[in-house]
């Protein structure tokens, strides 16, 4: 009898061969490199972005604590995957495996962590940014299940490690504002910030 995640796992999975296009759109998405590397320079374009000196000062904290969620979160996946293992999808089950196949623990996703991480940390100061950090978060999470990577538990599980290290994050700013502040100073000195 099959548990309600791998019910959804082949409902969605079940999708991928159908329309090429489609097929090609949530490769690209699951890709472990294409999203992270993309998100990660679109924060480098927001540190350095704003109309004025105020929004982007507001900008480099909300890149900061992006950066930190994403960090947090990675590090709180490998530490859960020291602990706990998890087969892929299509190593248990007949899947449409639109992706290589990876080896190590399917749970939780750390690319849906890490995005995750990234939109929760800028959406406590740029709502709509964060708006369209998490529209690419959840695509994500769908393509991995899409392509046969991830069961849908994994990608939730994921999601929830990316929200508590943007937590985590946010706290240890508050407490470190001072030093974050005189760090910035000092980049804008060089013309790094």
């Amino acid at each position: 009898m099959l548990s309600a995640d791998e019910r959804l796992f082949h409902w969605i999975n079940g999708l991928a061969g159908n329309l090429a296009p489609l097929d090609w759109l949530m490769k690209a998405l699951a890709n472990d490199y294409l999203i992270p590397v993309s998100l990660s320079l679109a924060l480098l374009a927001i540190w350095f972005g704003g109309r004025s000196f105020a929004q982007r000062q507001r900008n480099q904290f909300g890149v900061i604590c992006a950066a930190g969620g994403m960090g947090i979160a990675d590090g709180i996946v490998k530490l859960v995957n020291l602990g706990y293992f998890r087969e892929r999808p299509f190593v248990e089950h007949e899947a449409n495996l639109l992706f290589y196949q990876p080896t190590d623990s399917s749970f939780p996703s750390n690319i849906v962590a890490v995005a995750v991480g990234i939109a929760v940390g800028m959406w406590f100061y740029n709502r709509r940014l964060g708006a369209y950090f998490f529209i690419v978060a959840a695509m994500v999470a769908l393509a991995r299940v899409y392509v046969g990577v991830h069961y849908p538990v994994d990608v939730l599980g994921g999601a929830a490690i990316g929200v508590i290290g943007a937590f985590i994050t946010l706290g240890v700013r508050h407490l470190l504002a001072p030093l974050i502040s005189l760090i910035l100073r000092l980049m804008r000195v060089l013309y790094l910030a």
